[in-house]
C-alpha cells in the first residue's frame, strides 16, 4: 500500500472514493477495508482512548449498535493496539478499533490534527470525524470536525447507512 503524503489533509468528500487501507485492530489482526465492503461500513476516527469526549462517542454508537445496521462500525484512533484492547474491554465496545499509530490512514481522510491539536503542537492525532462508505466504496456522508468536543452527527449516520439497505454487495 502506497505511503500517504502528511500534507494531504483534504478530507474526501460524499461522492469521493473511500481511500482504503489496511490497519491493525485492537486485536493485533489485519483490518482492510475493501475486505468489509459486503455492507456499508461506518468509520469513527477519534483523538484518543481513555479521554472523556472519545469514550461518550463510542459508548453512544454501541449503546445503540443495532440503530447502525447492517453497517459494520469500525473506530480509528492512532493509539496502539495494545491501548485500544484496554479501552475496548474497558468499556465493553462490541465493534472493532483500529490503530493508525502512524496517522497516515487519519491524513489520507483529512482527520489528521496538524501539529495544532494542543499548545504541545501534538501532530499524530486523529479528527473526530465520521464516514460511511457504500458497498462500491463510495462515501456517502463525510464529517470532520476540527473542534474535539463536538460529537459527530449520529442521526445524520444512522440515516445514511439506512439509506443504502439494500443496495447490493460490494464490487465484484
Amino acid at each position: 500500500m502506497p505511503r500517504v503524503s502528511m500534507s494531504s489533509l483534504t478530507p474526501p468528500s460524499e461522492g469521493d472514493s473511500a481511500p482504503n487501507f489496511t490497519l491493525y485492530t485492537d486485536e493485533q489482526q489485519p483490518w482492510r477495508l475493501s475486505d468489509h465492503l459486503d455492507q456499508p461500513t461506518v468509520l469513527l476516527f477519534f483523538p484518543g482512548a481513555f479521554t472523556s469526549v472519545c469514550t461518550t462517542e463510542l459508548n453512544a454508537v454501541n449503546n445503540d449498535l443495532a440503530a447502525f445496521e447492517p453497517a459494520h462500525v469500525v473506530g480509528v484512533s492512532t493509539d496502539s493496539p495494545a491501548v485500544l484492547s484496554e479501552f475496548r474491554s474497558a468499556q465493553q465496545l462490541a465493534f472493532p478499533l483500529l490503530s493508525d499509530h502512524d496517522a497516515n490512514v487519519c491524513a489520507e481522510y483529512g482527520a489528521k490534527y496538524n501539529q495544532n491539536f494542543t499548545d504541545m503542537e501534538l501532530d499524530r492525532v486523529a479528527k473526530r470525524s465520521a464516514f460511511v462508505v457504500d458497498q462500491t466504496g463510495t462515501i456517502q456522508y463525510a464529517e470532520v470536525l476540527d473542534d474535539a468536543g463536538q460529537q459527530p452527527n449520529f442521526d445524520a449516520i444512522k440515516r445514511s447507512v439506512q439509506g443504502l439497505k439494500g443496495q447490493g454487495s460490494g464490487p465484484q
